[in-house]
């Protein structure tokens, strides 16, 4: 364990993910600034009038430290805590001990809120304390020692989600449940996770952002600056705010003139406050742009339209239109348009976008990146669209997004950063994940991402639970990293509807072998079994908040294994049970929030369910892990929780991966390679090299048009698996991989002499 002195002498790295471990204890060697005697309330005071953004920190603090001491923290002119509103322009801050009082140093106004919080972590608050249902361990004691100082400056400008695809989850809570503090109680987890942007719900079950009395102010007052997503320009929701019989056709071209008016009512709005504009402009609701056909067309219009919501922003908004904070996000087939020539402002940030499965498809090039608007990533925790949702469960691999979110940073992605949830609640640690690296990049490395996740699980239950499920959680996203829950009936969405009944196919015929399907449902067994027996030892007051982030994901991703793999019909039933329960737990606190099938869609029928097909068997084969190679010819990275391995090997380009193995026989066999289905994120190829020994060296392509049929079986399996023939001689060999362009990941590789059998996973001895 590392030394506790040593953490809290550090003025950067660590930063509060050790802290609030670390410093949830007593923190009493050396200590001589006590915070809560065990008797008298915590007590703060704030120099000059506190900005709206700390009077809710204040709020929040105030209530954390009930639960924690069981009185509120009060105001007083005497009080142990100083809070500071500084006047920079980031959203850091400092905690230090000076005589003898604790001093929360904000670099803003958001920063001093973000300080003041760090706090409550410190005391054993979690972010997820409302939204988690996690209440802290009561505390008799709260210090720190007298040489106490921190320091977080945020590595991403602006850190945010986009509420996305809310259909069948937080839109159907917030209906039955919360109606317009909806919006509130997610400014308090944003406030609590650092994250200062939103782009709110934009589907038509939802209310526009700014019909909604008090929104705006709402998020004002928690200094959460409101964006709109790829197909919302300047702040207008077109859903639910564009009337086609009052305005006409959503048509740049020919209803020019009702569309400049329409987006100039909102800049007049929102005219004095801070925002994030995004400009451009697509179809209604995420289609592509009216009225243009041709690639001329396309190029043409967007670039007036661009030209014009300039002038806008400098007519109705801010004369300094260059220093207004704008994005212009090249997404689907608006990446095209842009290659094709369109010129945006040098000020406005370029938003890079992931293929909607977590894979990014294209980051700057050194000439962009020298850009003065910088770049930023939209990054997908759930998706709904071809070839499959998955809106249920967010399983998302901790190292894909560790893997890609730093290449990003890597490329000088750094001003903006927003990840799309159909539900925090649903996807709270990989939130967590993303945003914490936003806040503080080298905070996490390649080799401590599990780590990261065994600490978060300490933070919501405890440090003897948290350690002994951090296994079970890792094979949890293990096993959903080689087939997610959504995907377990191969079936696909959006298909020909002439041939497939709505566009969706279903279930028939699994790619497991018998053999794998049977481990399959052992493995996740084990980790139910593992998690149950831990169950017991949760506290009462924590029970919903485990059964929420452990006990549901681990037993309905299991259950949905064995309903679409067995003949068991039971577990259908199993899944409903555990869905029910999740709606009526804390007083139904949460109901409406978990749908057991988000649009219905055929994987998540009763009575479905796949074949097991034959595959032929016999004959030997030799497999391994990337991360079990003999040699490389340079330093490589090993990225915990990645691949079906969870431990894959990130290639620099030229650097080659050595293997040395015993073929038992002499003959013709198959080698087959399995890649992290990466892009080329730099417009060049994705190429790697395989030989055998001295044998000719064969060059394989992974770059995939996006939505090809080959692309979208590599993005439902999670890895991208090639298929070489080779011919052994009995004996020692050796097998090479080599990485010919940048992006290379390799997660396992397998000699089959069985040219014929289909593995779709790797059999690792």
């Amino acid at each position: 364990m590392l030394e506790t002195n040593y953490l809290l002498t550090m003025t950067n790295p660590i930063k509060s993910l050790f802290i609030a471990i670390f410093s949830a204890v007593s923190l009493s060697a050396g200590a001589d600034v006590v915070w809560y005697d065990g008797s008298n309330a915590v007590s703060y005071q704030v120099e000059g009038k506190a900005a709206p953004v700390v009077q809710q920190a204040l709020r929040l603090f105030e209530g954390d430290m009930e639960l924690v001491t069981g009185k509120k923290a009060v105001a007083s002119k005497n009080a142990v805590i100083s809070i500071v509103q500084g006047k920079g322009n980031d959203d850091g801050f400092c905690i230090s001990v000076k005589d003898g009082k604790i001093v929360v140093e904000g670099h803003n106004a958001r920063g001093a809120a973000y300080g003041l919080l760090e706090l409550s972590r410190m005391a054993g608050v979690s972010p997820w304390v409302w939204w988690g249902d996690v209440r802290p361990h009561s505390k008799n004691k709260l210090s720190l020692p007298d040489d106490f100082r921190v320091e977080n400056t945020p590595s991403v400008q602006y850190r945010g989600i986009f509420i996305n695809d809310e259909d069948w989850s937080i839109r159907k809570w917030s209906q039955d449940n919360m109606g317009p503090q909806t919006y509130k109680r997610l400014f308090e987890l944003m406030l609590r996770l650092r994250a200062n942007i939103i782009w709110p719900a934009m589907h038509d079950v939802s209310p526009g952002f700014f019909t909604v009395k008090g929104n705006k102010e709402m998020a004002d007052s928690f200094g959460i600056l409101i964006g709109t997503s790829h197909c919302e320009p300047l702040l207008r929701n077109n859903v639910a705010e564009w009337n086609v019989k009052e305005r006409g056709a959503y048509n740049y071209i020919t209803n020019r003139e009702a569309v400049k008016k329409y987006w100039a009512e909102r800049l007049k709005q929102v005219k004095g406050s801070e925002e994030f504009f995004t400009i451009g402009m697509r179809g209604i609701h995420d289609g592509s742009m009216e009225g243009v056909k041709t690639p001329e067309e396309k190029l043409n219009g967007l670039q007036q339209v661009i030209d014009d919501q300039r002038e806008l922003i400098k007519k109705y908004y801010s004369k300094d239109v260059e220093k207004v904070p704008q994005v212009f996000i090249p997404y689907k087939e608006v990446l095209e348009i842009y290659e094709s020539g369109l010129r945006v402002p040098d000020d406005v940030t370029l938003m890079w976008c992931d293929d909607n499965y977590g894979y990014l498809t294209r980051l700057p090039d050194a000439e962009l990146q020298k850009r003065k608007g910088g770049g930023g990533v939209y990054y997908h925790l759930s998706y709904w669209g071809r070839p499959h949702d998955y809106l249920w469960l967010t399983t998302t691999q901790p190292g894909l997004i560790y893997t890609e979110m730093k290449a990003a940073y890597d490329h000088n992605c750094r001003k903006l950063w927003i990840a799309n949830v159909h539900d925090p609640k649903v996807a709270a640690y990989d939130l967590e994940l993303f945003l914490d690296m936003a806040w503080d990049i080298e905070a996490i490395t390649p080799s401590t991402i599990g780590k990261h996740l065994e600490r978060w699980l300490c933070t919501q239950f405890g440090a003897e639970v948290g350690h002994a499920i951090a296994p079970a959680m890792r094979e949890f996203y293990r096993l959903n990293g080689i087939r997610r829950p959504e995907f377990m009936g191969w079936t696909q969405v959006e298909l020909d509807k002439k041939k497939y009944p709505g566009g969706k196919s279903v279930p028939t015929t699994t790619e497991f072998t018998r053999k794998q399907a049977f481990e399959r449902m052992n493995d996740f067994a084990r980790i139910e079994a593992t998690v149950d027996v831990y169950a017991q030892m949760i506290p009462e007051y924590l029970q919903d908040a485990y059964f929420a982030h452990v006990l549901y994901p681990v037993h309905a991703s299991a259950a949905m294994t064995r309903k679409m793999l067995s003949k068991n019909g039971k577990d259908y039933n199993l899944i409903q049970m555990l869905t029910e329960h999740y709606n009526t737990m804390n007083n139904g606190k949460w109901k409406g929030l978990m749908s057991a099938a988000p649009r219905d869609l055929p994987v998540f029928a009763p009575d479905v369910k796949t074949e097991l097909p034959q595959h032929p068997s016999g004959g030997p084969c030799i497999a391994r892990n990337a991360c079990q190679y003999d040699s490389s010819t340079s330093p490589c990275t090993v990225i915990d929780m990645l691949g079906h391995s969870m431990k894959a090997v990130a290639l620099a380009k030229g650097n080659t991966l050595i293997y040395e193995f015993e073929s038992p026989v002499e003959g013709d066999a198959v080698l087959r390679t399995a890649m992290i289905p990466t892009q080329p994120s730099d417009k060049g190829d994705l190429r790697y090299e395989v030989r055998i020994d001295d044998q000719t060296p064969v060059v394989i392509s992974l770059k995939e048009p996006y939505r090809s049929e080959q692309w979208k079986k590599n993005v439902l399996r999670c890895q991208a698996l090639k298929q070489t023939p080779i011919r052994l001689t009995k004996g020692s060999h050796k097998l090479y991989i080599k990485a010919l362009d940048d992006h290379i990941i390799v997660d396992q590789w397998m000699v089959d002499f069985n040219k014929e059998r289909k593995f779709y996973v790797i059999p690792i001895k």
